[in-house]
């Protein structure tokens, strides 16, 4: 099972066959219990490597899948763990067809009114038998107490045992945690996956994908909304794999030398 964890930097990984991923999760979803999942990337572990409160948030999450190639490369070289990629790109039109068939209904919370009714459209395209149980884009503000009360209430009140989350990272991460133990369901935070899957934006070809470029080809579509954030997250995340490397062999050579 996925569940079995390691520890990348500062953040609890969640590790196992892809497949195993979408097993859980839909045991998960199915139980009924308040829960949610965090999508992580690179941009999410050096969110929390900046903000203890937000890394709290995300070691405090059921399952923590390793979205980006660059995790599952670190777990390689840190842990010789050869860890499948389990991106939102593919978790969500995966689970999208798995709730079709299993009668499993979904909630889509967040993104614009716009972007939710292509999804709808692009649902009862693609996955006709998919319940979709509602689907509501907030105001963008903080909402009331009473307005959060209410997005409870229709939430629990649709019998959503998937709610997918499209509010962007660490906005949607922190929702979700606010909303643990007051939402019957498996909360998932997807965010960009949502407009890739429909249409309004293009996934990297698979060589990039697999080459761990499809960073650069969201650079590319948005180099002024993206170029900070990459030029500082990835300088800093390979720094602190690297250091963590040379920690961890530092510790091993010192562990060997006790021994002798």
């Amino acid at each position: 099972m996925p569940n079995s964890k390691k520890r990348l930097i500062n953040i609890n990984i969640s590790t196992g066959k892809y497949s195993s991923f979408i097993k859980e999760l839909l045991e998960m979803a199915a139980s009924g219990d308040s829960m949610y999942v965090c999508v992580a990337n690179v941009h999410m572990l050096i969110e929390a490597q900046r903000d203890k409160a937000f890394e709290a948030i995300i070691n405090n999450a059921y399952m923590v899948t390793p979205d980006g190639m660059p995790l599952s490369w670190s777990l390689d070289m840190i842990y010789g763990v050869k860890q499948d990629r389990v991106a939102g790109m593919d978790l969500l039109p995966d689970l999208l067809q798995a709730s079709a068939e299993t009668n499993l209904p979904v909630f889509f919370y967040g993104g614009s009114q716009n972007m939710l009714d292509k999804t709808e459209i692009f649902c009862k395209t693609t996955f006709p038998d998919l319940k979709i149980a509602g689907m509501y884009s907030p105001p963008f503000r903080p909402l009331t107490a009473e307005e959060e009360e209410e997005n409870i209430y229709r939430i629990n009140k649709s019998g959503a045992r998937f709610v997918f989350v499209i509010l962007g990272c660490p906005k949607q991460e922190k929702w979700m945690a606010s909303m643990y133990g007051k939402i019957n369901a498996c909360m998932i935070g997807v965010g960009g996956a949502l407009p890739v899957m429909i249409g309004i934006q293009k996934r990297a070809p698979n060589w990039m994908q697999e080459g761990s470029l499809e960073w650069f080809y969201r650079f590319m579509q948005e180099p002024k909304r993206l170029f900070k954030r990459y030029a500082l997250t990835n300088t800093l995340f390979i720094y602190l794999v690297f250091k963590e490397l040379a920690n961890k062999r530092l510790n091993s050579g010192s562990n060997k030398n006790k021994k002798l």
